[in-house]
């Protein structure tokens, strides 16, 4: 898409450089010639602990020799200069300020004669968006039968409807890539489901089934914790009768049984599979519910977490650049728990409770609850870092803050999100209640009234100042393909459908955005101008350095105010977002800053400050985005 020159419209940078990891292709087919990948001593210790911890002593002993075979396999893949390059690699620099993720189903743009996966590989070599993106999140590409993806036929094809392995390879060409990792269950009408229910012994106890639907109590019922209100047992007819199966997610998608070691064997397999295909972040989906264990909630077991603990430990040993990042919408404190110790479990995990916080801090306009929730914010590791989004192919999960915003302020977000056009998706609480999941709009929606009045430059202005927000604070930013294109909900979908979260997903023709994008006054182009510039400063500046110092400054409710400071200390960014429709001023101390410098630029508004006795005093209009640097360290990095 050649003609998406508005991306680039800020002009004057050059082109972004290239990520400092480059990865080099894999063999297509193991190199045995060479000696064999031997575990060292302390992972493989580590490594049979966990088995031991999930399946006892004999089966561990049992499984040990399977889990090596497929860590050499894996690395008689690997060519000698990829082994002499992970010999330098430095997990504190796996991630960087150069780091933003574009996340996009495969078929969200689609184009006349070429597969969608082509089409999106024609829009991602733009100029412009190469110069703020450095890496694709493709949400399943895998054959599926429903969840748009998420109930996987085959692991290992991509869908001949969206294109071939090669489309992905050629798109990994130019970018990093996050895969899908859909672990907690697959198709009820995959091949292996199917041998189930034909009574293949191999496949006897990969899902968890039952005989009866009173094999689990009310009680037991009670208290599992799920995100849906759908029966949590689906029957099927099988060889030897009724099945009653268990199904987390939909009648369509069955829970593998992880109590079963061939099911992890084949999910390290399949994941190590996606490394050899140019997989750099994992992204291990609905881990949350990996082990069910009746009499428990079912979420978050010392299991499930033993399960992360033990892909990391493979990554560690084979393929030590690969990132893990788990999914699990859940309360924020139960999310940050996969972190683990900061060295032993994810790399990255998403930061949940952002975007409701967000919301509420522009329907209130006021920063105060998203400075005190940050302020507060544990990085737990220089190897652990967040990823920053604020919309996804989901929605907007409330989780994250039920225990941060009171439920009177949680409900808030509910009614000013309805009025807005979105969905409200439910789950089943410990309860057994229904209570609020997740929103289900577009981002742009949500911030905008789609019968809004406003001039679209300032609609497009208040929406840019949000996704600033995940811009500026510690993580890796991530956008979702319709809030960087600023969609408007799409309830024609739904109604057809019957599903909310097709609210979210409209299929976008190439054409037609090509030609939003030549008119200056469109909201397309308006958003490439606003955040396409800021995007391009902010992997620019080594202060947004996942591993720099964040400090919040409670100053002004109107006004979110984040000072970044690169992990070398050398360079200063001073942040303020003002969160209202009112022109607002602050005033700060440079002594509360620690920078004496008197004389400012805004990179964003591209203007000069000067601090008058001590105090540098700001202003800033409606949904003003100012990120103020000394000019001394400007000029630093003029001369470098």
């Amino acid at each position: 898409m050649e003609d998406f020159e508005s991306w680039n419209a800020s002009g004057g940078w050059k082109e972004k450089e290239s990520n400092q990891w480059t990865q080099i292709p894999y063999y297509p087919e193991p190199d045995f010639s060479r000696p064999l990948f031997e575990i060292p001593s302390d992972a493989r210790k580590r490594m049979i602990g966990r088995l031991r911890f999930l399946y006892g002593e004999a089966v561990a002993e049992k499984y040990m020799p399977e889990l090596e075979r497929i860590l050499k396999v894996h690395y008689a893949h690997k060519p000698l200069e990829m082994i002499d390059q992970e010999k330098a690699f430095d997990p504190q620099n796996r991630f960087t300020e150069r780091d933003m993720i574009l996340i996009t189903y495969g078929d969200l743009l689609q184009g006349e004669g070429h597969s969608p996966l082509a089409s999106l590989d024609q829009f991602v070599q733009n100029p412009g968006l190469r110069q703020i993106f450095n890496t694709l999140h493709i949400l399943p590409f895998f054959p599926y039968s429903s969840d748009r993806g998420f109930s996987v036929l085959d692991f290992e094809t991509v869908d001949p409807n969206l294109g071939s392995w090669q489309d992905i390879e050629d798109i990994g060409k130019r970018y990093q890539l996050m895969f899908d990792g859909v672990l907690n269950h697959i198709s009820s009408r995959s091949p292996a489901f199917q041998e189930f229910l034909n009574g293949n012994p191999y496949f006897k106890d990969i899902t968890i089934a039952y005989t009866s639907r009173d094999a689990l109590t009310p009680e037991q019922r009670k208290i599992i914790v799920r995100p849906r209100t759908s029966d949590l047992l689906t029957k099927f007819r099988t060889i030897d009768g009724d099945r009653y199966v268990w199904t987390t997610f939909s009648a369509d998608q069955v829970d593998l049984n992880y109590k079963n070691p061939e099911v992890l064997m084949f999910i390290i397999e399949t994941l190590l599979h996606y490394v050899r295909r140019e997989a750099d972040i994992l992204r291990l989906d609905a881990v949350t519910y990996l082990w069910a264990e009746p009499g428990t909630p079912s979420v978050h077991l010392e299991q499930t977490h033993e399960i992360v603990k033990l892909l990391r430990d493979v990554f560690n040993a084979v393929a030590p650049w690969a990132a893990i990042l788990t999914e699990t919408n859940v309360r924020h404190k139960e999310n940050v728990s996969y972190f683990g110790n900061g060295r032993d479990e994810a790399q990255m995990v998403y930061n949940f409770a952002l975007p409701p916080l967000v919301l509420h801090t522009f329907y209130r306009e006021d920063a105060t609850a998203l400075s005190r929730w940050a302020k507060n914010l544990k990085y737990i590791s220089n190897t652990t870092t967040f990823l920053n989004i604020l919309d996804t192919h989901d929605g907007i999960g409330l989780m994250g803050i039920r225990d941060i915003l009171s439920a009177e302020d949680i409900d808030h977000i509910i009614q000013k999100a309805r009025e807005h056009g979105a969905f409200v998706s439910y789950k089943t609480g410990k309860d057994g209640k229904e209570e609020p999941y997740e929103l289900n709009c577009t981002w742009f929606s949500a911030i905008n009234y789609d019968s809004s009045d406003e001039d679209i430059a300032f609609q497009v202005k208040r929406f840019v100042a949000s996704r600033s927000i995940a811009m500026v604070l510690r993580g890796v930013p991530a956008i979702y393909f319709h809030g960087l294109i600023g969609t408007r909900n799409d309830i024609d979908t739904v109604l057809v459908t019957k599903s909310k979260r097709d609210i979210n997903r409209k299929v976008v023709k190439e054409q037609s955005l090509i030609k939003k994008s030549k008119d200056r006054d469109s909201k397309v182009s308006h958003i490439a101008r606003q955040l396409g510039w800021i995007g391009d400063i902010r992997v620019r500046q080594q202060a947004f350095h996942p591993n720099g110092d964040q400090r919040i400054l409670v100053i002004s409710p109107d006004i979110f105010t984040v000072l970044r400071i690169s992990p070398q200390r050398d360079q200063h960014i001073l942040t303020m977002t003002n969160v209202t429709s009112r022109v607002s001023q602050i005033g700060i101390s440079l002594a509360e800053l620690g920078v004496e410098e008197r004389h400012w630029y805004d990179l964003v508004g591209k203007r000069g400050w000067i601090a008058k006795d001590g105090s540098l005093e700001v202003t800033l209009q409606p949904y003003d985005v100012v990120w103020l640097i000394p000019f001394k360290e400007l000029e630093r990095i003029i001369e470098s």
